[in-house]
């Protein structure tokens, strides 16, 4: 881990695993503005490691860490064997998905619908925590569908809790499994930030971390005081440099100098013309540097350069360089 601070430190504010978000690009972009806030992978299934392409799912860049490899699965010695190819990889925590209520997900026996079997969970960070050194966690909802009292809650937190998982990141609303799509499941569902900083009063040994409706510093820093984590996702994609702040006001870590909006692209361009080199088309890239800009003026200009040039065919750092040069220094 590169970070100066320790893992447990780093978890003060993490950003959420994102499905088709929180790729290698996008947290190459975040660790330029956030020495030390904990990043996540995507969610990678078992199967897909096991049985694809490992390498391309596993791929990141050293200056990622710490960084967190999210994995979807239920059969125990298929997550055993993953977080084995997650740890020789150098990633710095193996983390289950017990929240994601999707179709998909559901038709192959783990995220959100996983909540109904903790004697399952158990046993499969059982088996993580036998085949890694590296922290195993695991991150859930409040509930699913009408499972949503605070006993089951804690009868899975028990369950898993006895199997070794020391860390629980806890989205603060239940999961509709039936009915709901994911997008409506990130909304309509209502937060219970006070189920969760109940679990931490009941389970002062344990490591709480928050998740969902978290959009800014301040209310981070509320958070923090009730719970030992927190985790953030949609408000850092749509506005990334909301992290430049972070290394000083959450992790206490005193920076004599923030790079500037203009300097994070500016320090990007080498890693993209390494990554286009690769084969990797330049619009998979600023697709997620569209939000750097927000609010700032000439932010339209960038957005609206960006999407009608990325994709061309002749397309390129200059492409990039010229969206930089519509947007006021500030």
């Amino acid at each position: 881990m590169s970070s100066s601070l320790s893992f447990i430190e780093s978890r003060k504010l993490s950003v959420a695993p994102m499905l088709d978000w929180t790729d290698r690009d996008f947290r190459y972009l975040l660790r330029l503005i956030s020495k030390h806030t904990l990043l996540y992978t995507e969610m990678v299934t078992t199967g897909a490691l096991i049985h694809g392409d490992r390498q391309r799912f596993l791929a990141h860049d050293v200056t990622e860490y710490p960084l967190a490899l999210q994995l979807g699965g239920s059969d125990p010695a298929a997550l055993a064997e993953c977080a084995k190819m997650g740890e020789d990889e150098g990633y710095s925590e193996i983390n289950l998905n017990v929240g994601c209520p999707s179709d998909r997900v559901q038709s192959g026996s783990f995220g959100a619908c996983l909540m109904a079997e903790p004697q399952l969970v158990a046993e499969g960070v059982a088996a993580m925590k036998n085949a890694v050194n590296i922290p195993v966690t695991v991150k859930t909802r409040l509930g699913i569908d009408e499972q949503d009292s605070y006993q089951f809650l804690t009868d899975f937190i028990d369950a898993v809790s006895a199997a070794g998982c020391e860390i629980f990141i806890l989205h603060a609303r239940k999961a509709w499994l039936k009915g709901l799509s994911p997008k409506e499941n990130r909304d309509v569902p209502p937060l219970d930030y006070e189920r969760v900083y109940q679990i931490k009063k009941d389970y002062p040994e344990l490591h709480i971390d928050i998740n969902g409706g978290i959009h800014s510093l301040v209310e981070v820093q509320e958070h923090l005081k009730h719970v030992d984590g927190t985790m953030v996702g949609r408000a850092i994609y749509h506005d990334p440099y909301l992290l430049a702040d972070v290394d000083n006001v959450i992790f206490n870590q005193c920076s004599d100098y923030i790079l500037s909006r203009h300097e994070v692209i500016e320090a990007m361009l080498p890693y993209i013309e390494q990554r286009m080199k690769q084969g990797r088309p330049l619009k998979s890239i600023t697709r997620h540097l569209l939000g750097l800009f927000q609010g700032q003026p000439g932010a339209r200009r960038w957005r609206r350069h960006l999407s009608e040039n990325a994709h061309l065919p002749d397309a390129g750092i200059h492409t990039l360089q010229q969206a930089l040069s519509l947007v006021d220094k500030v």
